[in-house]
């Protein structure tokens, strides 16, 4: 598909927005489509830091929508934002297991196609929020779980992680083992941290029911065992989820775990220059 322009409703300095569809993949005749948004004045020639957004809902449903304003934000601050869509049990009758093998396989395009998407395959950032932050993480930290017409020499790895209220614990002790069962060791980033994870952030709630704020502390400290970075951002008070505009204190959030983001990236010289919020 080619180029068109997408009204942005983040940015009222910026109303336009340079977008771009394509499909990273088909499976079971599904056409699996990831949403490239890209920097104001760009250039094929050159290379942006990269974020990569997928969207929560459990692995049963949700939309790229989610991430929407996110990516335009990172977009006007110079850097190729991406939403992506994969398969959830709500439209394709699927489990968490191909929702991570759709994840790892949109990370592989992206880096198949870096040069026609002015991409930086150094400064990649896999984010989401709740279970598309646990597809996040499962590019990067999971060894297995990759689709059979993947290029495998082509790493899913991302450099960096930001992490949104993760599922990140997928055992007994914590969410989505009813899904997974027994192979939770297979597809749980909790349990597969080993030298060279990315450096992380991890955005969370102190009132979140699902992830409890010892989860992120234990995470932070098997980080830390294996000597790398990660940043635990507690918010009191918080529920689940409440970094989305459409809750009931979303939009202050929103733009909190916004900033949060964009100082996170400027630490790692992924951006340059002060926030726009």
């Amino acid at each position: 598909m080619g180029l068109f322009i997408f009204a942005s409703s983040y940015s009222q300095e910026k109303q336009e927005r340079l977008t771009k569809d394509v499909i990273y993949k088909v499976v079971n005749k599904d056409s699996l489509m990831l949403r490239l948004y890209f920097p104001d004045n760009f250039k094929k020639r050159k290379k942006y830091p990269t974020i990569v957004f997928f969207f929560g809902g459990g692995w049963n449903g949700g939309s790229i929508s989610q991430f929407e304003d996110q990516s335009k934000y990172f977009a006007s601050r110079g850097m190729v934002s991406v939403v992506v869509d994969y398969r959830v049990k709500n439209r394709q009758n699927t489990t968490p297991f191909e929702s991570v093998k759709d994840a790892k396989s949109a990370m592989r395009y992206l880096k198949i196609h870096a040069k026609e998407f002015g991409i930086n395959t150094k400064k990649m950032v896999a984010s989401g929020g709740s279970a598309g932050g646990h597809l996040a993480a499962a590019t990067s930290l999971l060894s297995g779980l990759n689709e059979i017409t993947d290029d495998v020499s082509v790493s899913s790895k991302a450099s960096a992680l930001v992490l949104f209220n993760p599922v990140i614990d997928n055992s007994k002790e914590g969410y989505g083992y009813k899904r997974v069962g027994e192979r939770y060791l297979e597809i749980s980033p909790m349990h597969n941290i080993t030298k060279g994870a990315p450096p992380t952030l991890f955005l969370l709630g102190s009132k979140d029911k699902h992830i409890p704020v010892s989860t992120a502390y234990l995470y932070k400290e098997k980080m830390e065992k294996v000597n790398s970075r990660c940043d635990v951002k507690i918010y009191e008070g918080q529920e689940h989820g409440f970094f989305n505009q459409w809750k009931k204190e979303g939009p202050k959030y929103f733009k909190i775990t916004l900033l949060e983001t964009d100082l996170f990236l400027q630490s790692l010289g992924y951006l340059k220059g002060k926030a726009t919020l």
